[in-house]
This record gives structure tokens, sequence and C-alpha cells, in this order.
């Protein structure tokens, strides 16, 4: 399980890719894009079929990403994650997060931390202060049962 610093170290990022934003309004790429962004965050959408999404330039890779970006939250499929977490880590991306489901437990066993601060099997949405609403609700559920991190 994640640390709660390590959770934190992420959150400090201010330059963060979302890969997994989709055209699909229901899809929870969208949801983490809109939520960060209401936080405060400098967001870099990532898909490799759109040009503009939420009226922000849309990256097709990661490797167009600015150099200013340190940070990538990524919900996609565990095939597309794969290649994902291969060009962060080539561009230099330290500060992973991995949405649940995105990664199964084949690809979670192959990821070296090679000095990166990589979160998985968390909600992001859980930690991103304020929290409210039902991801409050989950992370009051989490700290009663001690399942949140510490």
């Amino acid at each position: 399980m994640a640390s709660l610093n390590s959770i934190q170290d992420f959150l400090s990022q201010k330059h963060i890719a979302v890969a997994g934003v989709s055209r699909k309004k229901q899809k929870f790429g969208n949801a983490i894009y809109k939520e960060l962004k209401n936080k405060g965050y400098t967001l870099y959408p990532i898909n490799p079929h759109m040009d503009e999404y939420d009226g922000t330039p849309c990256y097709h890779s990661i490797d167009d990403l600015p150099e200013e970006v340190s940070g990538i939250v990524i919900n996609t499929k565990n095939e597309v994650t794969l290649k994902l977490l291969e060009q962060a880590r080539s561009k230099g991306i330290k500060h992973i997060w991995l949405q649940q489901g995105c990664a199964n437990k084949d690809s979670l066993a192959a990821i070296e931390s090679n000095g990166s601060n990589i979160i998985s099997k968390q909600c992001i949405m859980m930690f991103a202060n304020p929290v409210g609403g039902i991801h409050g609700f989950h992370r009051w559920i989490k700290k009663s049962f001690g399942k949140f991190p510490n």
C-alpha cells in the first residue's frame, strides 16, 4: 500500500498529466481531470485520438508533454497502461498514479520503481483535498476500518 507521504508527495506536483480522458462523458478519467482542475492543478490531458479536451490542447502521447509535467495519473486499460509507464519513465516523469483498475496483478508485479513515486490501488479522488461527496464517504470508511494509508 502507498504511504500517505508518497501520496502527499504526488499531490504536491503542480503540473500533472491525465491519461484516459475521453469523448465519452461518463468515463472516470474525465471526472479525475475535472476534479483536479477545480482544485487548482495545471493539467495536461492525454488521448491519442483527441486534439482538444475541455478547452485545453490534448496531447497525443507522453513524449509530446512539456518539460514542466512532473506527475501523471493513468486511468486506461492495462495494455495501454504498460506502454504509458514506459513512456513516462523515458520522459523522466517520477510521480505516477495508477488509478484503480488500470493495471492488473501481473503488470503491477513487473513495475520496478527505479526511484519513482508510483501509487497504485488507491483512488486519487479520495486524497486530493478538499475531499467531499462519495469520495469523502469512502475515505471515512477506509479510515474507520484501518485501510487508509499512514
